[in-house]
């Protein structure tokens, strides 16, 4: 079978031959993908960590300012089924067992003898001594001063089934495993085309998959720093305002998010495409700078695609840099293009090669 890195590019190859070289580079594809897979899954849990950490900051902040505006503790300001966390300002004491000040204890509201009050919300080791769940401390609170942070499991992300987690983390390292094996497929897109490709062709294959990958990843990261936790604060801020206490689903977000990345990736190729179609002279400066209306009308439209919330400013932070990229673009294509050559250039080239 033939090798494009071999240099066997002026063998003749039938149909059947064709298929037979796909079908050999889907099957090293697989491999190669499923080998990412194995070891990726092995690392899936902090993937996973780092996949969530813009959506966990998000929920940190919006806690942070209901503590702020919240003021003082009491069990009118909690929901049923409302966990916070209060730290202990002073040394105090509850049944007898002395509190040592800086100690926090999970409560939550309670209703007792028609009246609302302040219980613990778990069994509370102090020490030696264990204070029983459901314990009053409502008069404490209302005597001293409060520090209040909303219980850990607030900012946490749900599953709704039993092997909803272990799907979690199938689909993480998945995903993880196609991208890190991204450079091998790349090769085996270009050893199965390469013998189709002109000399002059194949020279630029090296910078368009460099510019590619540098493009893509900056696309993701731009997601993943900017775009997604700028649209999880919107969100996440609206939910908070209106009264609703937020569930995220695990599944539901590790969707979304990757979606985000891959979409705003494929969208930071358009330097690429730019520098793929000057090179063959089917894109010039002239023409991107007339048509740059219609160009931002259409990011416009793109950017309201990807967007995952409805307002103008996060539509905005999608579509700016992808504005700036059409310019650059432009840029690009001064640079690098080439006018269009004719077929009979064309024809003298082939033979030339």
């Amino acid at each position: 079978m033939s090798d494009p890195i071999e240099g066997q590019e002026n063998l003749q190859m039938s149909f059947l031959d064709h298929l037979d070289e796909l079908r050999q580079r889907l099957i090293y594809s697989v491999i190669t993908v499923s080998i990412a897979f194995a070891i990726c899954y092995g690392f899936s849990n902090y993937i996973y960590r780092f996949l969530e950490k813009p959506v966990v900051a998000q929920l940190q902040k919006i806690q942070r300012n209901q503590q702020a505006k919240g003021g003082q503790i009491s069990a009118e300001t909690l929901k049923d089924g409302d966990i916070v966390q209060y730290t202990f300002t002073q040394e105090t004491a509850i049944d007898g067992v002395k509190v040592p000040l800086g100690t926090s204890v999970p409560v939550k509201k309670a209703v007792r003898e028609n009246k609302a009050i302040l219980v613990t919300a778990y069994p509370w080791a102090v020490g030696k001594n264990l204070i029983p769940v459901e314990t009053s401390i409502d008069k404490i609170i209302k005597d001293g001063e409060s520090e209040i942070i909303y219980d850990d499991e607030s900012k946490q992300l749900i599953v709704s089934g039993v092997t909803s987690s272990f799907m979690v983390l199938l689909k993480v390292a998945l995903y993880a495993g196609i991208a890190l094996s991204i450079p091998f497929l790349f090769y085996q897109v270009w050893a199965f085309i390469s013998p189709g490709l002109y000399k002059h062709e194949k020279k630029y294959i090296a910078p368009v998959l460099i510019m590619s990958s540098i493009f893509f990843i900056l696309g993701a990261s731009f997601a993943y720093k900017v775009a997604f936790p700028a649209a999880c604060d919107y969100l996440l801020g609206l939910a908070a305002e209106s009264g609703f206490r937020t569930l995220l689903n695990a599944e539901d977000y590790l969707d979304l998010i990757i979606m985000i990345m891959i979409g705003l990736g494929i969208v930071f190729q358009i330097p690429t495409i730019a520098f793929v179609l000057g090179r063959v002279g089917l894109l010039t400066p002239r023409m991107m700078w007339r048509a740059w209306r219609y160009a931002i009308i259409i990011i416009a439209i793109i950017a309201a695609i990807l967007t995952p919330t409805p307002d103008a400013f996060n539509m905005m932070m999608f579509a700016a840099p992808m504005i700036g990229l059409y310019f650059i673009s432009i840029g690009i294509v001064w640079i690098f293009g080439k006018p269009r050559k004719t077929d009979d250039e064309m024809t003298a080239l082939a033979k030339n090669e």
